[in-house]
C-alpha cells in the first residue's frame, strides 16, 4: 500500500487507493443506411465534448464483422443530435 519514488532526489512517500470507476454510458441511436452513408438520429444530449461523440461514433460503425467497415467522416451535429456517418466502399 506505501510506496516510496525518488523525484529529483527528493523522496515523497505514496499510498495507493482504490477507487471505483464509473460505468459507461449506454444509449440506443435510429439509423438509416443509404449505400457508403448511414444517417444516427436521436442521439442522447451528453454534457461530452463534441470531438469525443465523433470519435465514439467513429469506434461503433468501424466495426466491420457487425456490418461496419472504415470510417471517411464523421458529421455530428449537437443541435440537432443527428449525425452522418461516411463509408469509404459501400456495404
Amino acid at each position: 500500500c506505501k510506496h516510496a519514488v525518488n523525484l529529483d532526489n527528493k523522496i515523497a512517500d505514496l499510498r495507493v487507493k482504490p477507487f471505483i470507476l464509473e460505468m459507461g454510458i449506454k444509449f440506443e441511436l435510429h439509423v438509416t443506411v443509404s449505400g457508403n452513408k448511414i444517417n444516427v438520429s436521436d442521439i442522447p444530449n451528453l454534457s461530452v465534448p463534441e470531438e469525443w461523440m465523433r470519435d465514439k461514433l467513429e469506434l461503433n460503425f468501424y466495426k466491420s464483422g457487425q456490418g461496419g467497415g472504415e470510417v471517411e467522416n464523421v458529421s455530428y451535429d449537437e443541435q440537432s443530435r443527428t449525425a452522418s456517418v461516411t463509408f469509404l466502399t459501400p456495404g
